[in-house]
């Protein structure tokens, strides 16, 4: 290759590492250990009965979501499925699918509708508030890789080979996926994920919207880990219309980073 040019790969993020990758078994861990800390987790904010719907990462299944869902049951929010089956469809696919989904459960509820969505779960979400955020409450996502270079993560080829759509196809519905929400978001993430690349999951900060970095925690155990628990029922607790920045300073503020200087938009 001749000299005198940048290569095409120059700057582009790289997927997390074989190391990490490997480690991604400690899932486990974080599953048992939510398990041992549940009187401690059910201690979290309770919700005000409105419906939090579901949203399972790729290849994966409501069963996926089932720890998160009765967890929040418990603490008084009324949870939805997706039941759309195994999450093998693009994102230009579901699109209207979901919508109906979110339509339906908004109208049965007559309350808007706050989403969870882990990994590309997390992607329909934001878009989801982007297509009607009349029906949406707020937005929490799990190491959702849906900012910077969506190509790294460790599932592009798989996710592209079985959905026929490439990572970074509709660029214009990426970047508009990638922006500022018209709603309340918070992103959950961990820079020792295996699967997706920590830095496509950040979002700006700003007065309604956050990322929170959890320490240590894996892409497969995000859902079921114990300070990612903690703050998902806190930031669903949060009244319709109210805002406030995550307080780490809870039982598990040693699992948590620093927050970030928000922004105003």
């Amino acid at each position: 290759m001749a000299d005198g040019g940048p290569s095409p790969d120059a700057g582009r993020l790289r997927p997390p590492g074989l190391g990490l990758l490997l480690a991604e078994a400690r899932s486990i861990f974080e599953f048992n250990a939510s398990v041992l800390l549940s009187p401690l987790l059910l201690r979290a904010p309770r919700g005000d009965g409105h419906p939090v719907l579901t949203l399972p990462g790729f290849l994966a299944s409501d069963l996926s979501m089932a720890p998160m869902r009765r967890y929040l049951g418990e603490l008084g929010h009324a949870t939805a499925a997706w039941r759309m089956g195994r999450n093998i469809g693009g994102i230009a696919r579901m699109r209207s699918l979901l919508l109906d989904r979110l339509a339906e459960i908004h109208r049965e509820a007559a309350k808007k509708v706050s989403i969870v969505g882990w990994s590309l779960g997390g992607v329909y979400a934001r878009d989801l508030a982007l297509q009607a955020p009349e029906l949406v409450r707020d937005v929490v996502t799990l190491g959702s890789p849906f900012a910077n270079d969506v190509r790294a993560t460790n599932a592009t080829r798989l996710y592209e080979a079985v959905t026929g759509e490439t990572a970074d196809a509709y660029p214009e519905l990426r970047a508009a996926i990638s922006g500022d929400l018209p709603v309340p978001t918070t992103s959950i993430y961990s820079r020792a994920d295996g699967i997706v690349n920590w830095q496509t999951c950040r979002l700006r900060p700003s007065d309604t919207a956050e990322n929170i970095e959890i320490h240590l925690a894996s892409h497969v155990g995000l859902g079921v880990n114990p300070a990612a628990l903690w703050a998902v029922a806190d930031r669903l607790a949060q009244a319709e219309g109210q805002f406030k920045q995550f307080d780490r300073s809870g039982p598990f503020a040693i699992a948590y980073a620093p927050p970030e200087q928000a922004q105003s938009r």
